[in-house]
């Protein structure tokens, strides 16, 4: 039984394969996820697990270069990106887009992971780098 780094089977396929930019999407509970994308619910109840928690252990076990966000969380979400902010490694990029291009986007990730998170604009694809 695996011991340390991400435990939740499906998602450590899917950061095993991962290949330099690729995409994955962390969103909320509202978050369309299109048809024929790997979608990894790990929802157990609003709110749980949070956004945070699950981009929290996705940043320590996997190399971002590029992040998405939708450009209504500055406003509707203030607090939210603030959080984001302080935990993306230094020298990763966020692209500011419309929350409809995003959703856009979602079409060429490799998953989509469903949280709990019922905050407004709690979405992000993010680009994977190369480890060094």
């Amino acid at each position: 039984m695996k011991k340390t780094g991400i435990l939740n089977s499906e998602l450590a396929k899917v950061a095993d394969d991962l290949g330099h930019t690729d995409l994955v999407c962390i969103g909320d509970l509202g978050l369309p996820v299109p048809n024929g994308i790997h979608k990894i619910d790990i929802a157990l109840k609003r709110g749980e697990p949070s956004f945070i928690d699950v981009l929290q252990v996705y940043l320590d076990n996997v190399v971002v270069q590029q992040v998405f966000l939708a450009s209504e969380i500055k406003t509707q979400n203030p607090a939210q990106l603030h959080a984001i902010e302080e935990m993306l490694p230094q020298g990763v990029g966020i692209d500011f887009i419309s929350h409809e291009e995003l959703k856009q986007m979602t079409r060429d990730c490799k998953a989509v992971l469903r949280t709990g998170e019922d905050t407004p604009y709690s979405n992000i694809i993010l680009q994977s780098g190369v480890t060094i």
